[in-house]
């Protein structure tokens, strides 16, 4: 049965014995990793890195060394200087923290310790490792607050949509686009982290310390989320939010909760400028913490564009996402928090996208995906408990199959293209 109250989503982090569920959303994973590595394996034939990948290797071995980072332009083509964008802010990057370089040269700065030598094809596959690890391990956490909500056709209906979504896909193995799937699971687990605490809330024991491991996870989503992507900051107080509406009888304890989150987010920052004051505090002066104007909103192509880019991502959601919305808005028994919830922060990090033109603004419609696939799928299983069962089943089985073939091909054809 669908969870339709407040309460149902009170049994996440549960362990729970290993089943066929488990081994048919593993098999999705694989082939979703699969699919990644398929596409990183054909960037070995163009001999080189991106420029911009370069940088954020190179940047971030030099952080770890200590050493002064390149001047090499992160945001556009191959050059020797600066961009302007961090031209015009001292050096620094405003959208992305020290964490942003220090995740991709980890693993190649641990392999030229050990096998003292760093060949370019090595680079290439070492930089996407972890990327590759938080595809997976979103597209887990994705399967598994579905299944929460949801059921078992639920969490199978989501994580379909994610593990064929050709925009998750390019940024997990950085396929010509920036790395994003590190914000979008920190911002993820930022949101049902904090749901998951608002719940226990009303657990008789204290608070704090019964909380404490829930407490440093949704730290570190936080960390990962804002140490990505400054402006994702909005999303962390979205969070507190939903904290207060599920919890009005313990909203000063879930207020210390969160705070608690906060300070332990920021100590892993500062981990990584090395425990530094001067660089971190100079780093977040300069941050842009959100480059929004509402002009865009006027801008006759910005939609056009929104759309282009979300069927791009996910052509699945160019029909579903319209459909699930008008079944939401005509049918009460479909609104309820465990639906409500993913829409809003769907529908808001699409609206951040639409008035923030440049770089943040494409971090936020990919962020907006998961959350979106997520209340999809909320429908279709409330949907699929109706007495047209056969047929919505029939549908959405015919329409996911297609999207996947249709990525498969797409993903063919984009691999055999690559010189």
């Amino acid at each position: 049965m669908v969870k339709h109250s407040v309460l149902g989503t009170a049994r996440y982090f549960m362990r729970e014995s290993i089943g066929k569920p488990q081994y048919i959303a593993l098999l999705l994973l694989l082939v979703f990793v699969l699919q990644c590595l398929w596409l990183i394996s054909r960037t070995l034939h163009s001999g080189a890195l991106e420029a911009r990948e370069a940088y954020r290797i190179e940047t971030g071995l030099r952080l770890w060394r200590g050493t002064p980072p390149p001047l090499v332009d992160p945001h556009t083509q191959l050059g020797s200087e600066p961009s302007s964008r961090i031209q015009q802010n001292d050096g620094i990057d405003p959208d992305h923290s020290d964490l942003w370089y220090l995740i991709p040269s980890a693993p190649v700065l641990l392999w030229t310790a050990i096998f003292r030598t760093g060949p370019m094809q090595y680079a290439i596959w070492l930089s996407r490792l972890p990327y590759l690890a938080f595809g997976a391990l979103l597209g887990a956490s994705l399967w598994y607050v579905a299944r929460r909500l949801y059921g078992n056709v639920g969490g199978f209906i989501a994580l379909t949509l994610y593990c064929f979504s050709p925009g998750i896909i390019r940024t997990t193995s950085v396929w010509f686009a920036e790395p994003e799937i590190g914000a979008a699971w920190g911002a993820f687990g930022a949101i049902f982290t904090g749901i998951a605490v608002a719940h226990t809330l009303y657990a008789p024991r204290e608070v704090i310390l019964w909380n404490w491991r829930r407490i440093v996870l949704l730290g570190i989503s936080i960390t990962l989320a804002i140490g990505s992507q400054f402006s994702l900051w909005i999303l962390i107080l979205l969070a507190l939010v939903f904290m207060l509406y599920l919890a009005p009888t313990r909203r000063r304890a879930a207020v210390v909760i969160w705070a608690a989150s906060c300070l332990v987010a920021t100590f892993f920052l500062i981990a990584t400028y090395g425990f530094q004051f001067g660089p971190f505090v100079k780093a977040i002066r300069h941050a842009h913490w959100l480059d929004a104007t509402l002009r865009a909103f006027a801008l006759p192509g910005a939609v056009r564009e929104l759309l282009a880019h979300l069927g791009e991502n996910s052509p699945a959601l160019i029909l579903l996402l319209p459909a699930a919305l008008v079944v939401y808005l005509a049918w009460p028994r479909a609104r309820y928090f465990g639906n409500t919830a993913p829409l809003i922060v769907g529908v808001l990090c699409l609206l951040l996208g639409w008035i923030t033109p440049h770089y943040p603004g494409q971090g936020f419609q990919f962020i907006a995906l998961p959350f979106l696939f997520v209340f999809v799928s909320g429908i279709l299983a409330d949907l699929l408990e109706t007495r047209r069962r056969i047929l919505v089943l029939a549908s959405v089985f015919g329409l996911l199959s297609a999207y996947a073939v249709l990525n498969l091909a797409r993903l063919l054809q984009a691999g055999m293209a690559t010189p």
